[in-house]
């Protein structure tokens, strides 16, 4: 099922408008406008079609977790005001082909992949916009820097002329209560807000990207300012 009916249409305007009230809801209780929360709308479970819908529906700001479809996705919507989040790992020998496509990078995740984008920014004479990707569960298959990785790197980032980082990125686990998973986004919290005055001049961390469809809430009571939503625009609707 590729291009979306006008129920299909209507059902995915439901769905981002009850989204968007939860999200303001959520910003509220955690004292702050709606507008301080982005909705990063993850469109790796629909096909481009399903995209230009989302983006009919308000969502401006799209996600993916794999280049090549950050890839096919963007061309197929280069006529529309999107900007486009990498949420997912990243090779670094696609990271040429990708980069052009990028507004913000969720999820550098180690030092290599650091030193690549940068080598990558400088010969493409732009600045790329990028999260740190913490493991903030501990979970032995999730990647990303373990929190002491990021202290020791904080006072390095000035190397990184053509990389501006602008916070940093974390996943709960999914496996354990809810309780758990709001402990993680603390966690997460708490290491951004420990490391701002260590900062390198010229360099801010406004944003904490954490939450998905199962946790944003929580995430979003935790000083959240992008949660990245997938399964939950799609929620009732068929996909196949």
């Amino acid at each position: 099922m590729n291009d979306p009916s006008a129920s299909v249409q209507h059902a995915l305007a439901e769905n981002v408008g009850r989204l968007g009230d939860r999200i303001a809801q959520a910003a509220k209780a955690s004292g702050r406008p709606a507008e301080a929360v982005t909705l990063v709308a993850v469109t790796k479970y629909v096909p481009a079609a399903w995209a230009r819908a989302l983006v009919a529906a308000g969502c401006h700001e799209l996600g993916e977790s794999r280049p090549q479809e950050l890839w096919s996705k963007a061309a197929a919507l280069a006529d529309l005001p999107v900007r486009w989040h990498f949420i997912g790992h990243m090779q670094r020998n696609k990271l040429r082909r990708t980069l052009p496509a990028i507004g913000l990078f969720h999820s550098v995740d180690s030092l290599r992949l650091l030193s690549a984008l940068e080598e990558e920014a400088a010969a493409a004479g732009r600045q790329v916009p990028a999260l740190l990707e913490v493991n903030i569960s501990g979970d032995a298959g999730k990647g990303g820097f373990e929190p002491a990785e990021v202290e020791a790197l904080v006072e390095r980032l000035a190397e990184f002329a053509h990389v501006s980082t602008q916070g940093l990125m974390g996943m709960a686990s999914l496996d354990r209560p809810a309780e758990e998973a709001e402990r993680d986004f603390e966690r997460l919290r708490m290491l951004r807000d420990r490391l701002v005055g260590r900062l390198p001049t010229g360099v801010e961390w406004p944003h904490l990207s954490m939450g998905m469809s199962g946790d944003f809430e929580a995430a979003i009571r935790q000083g959240a300012t992008l949660v990245r939503i997938g399964s939950a625009l799609v929620e009732g609707i068929a996909t196949t």
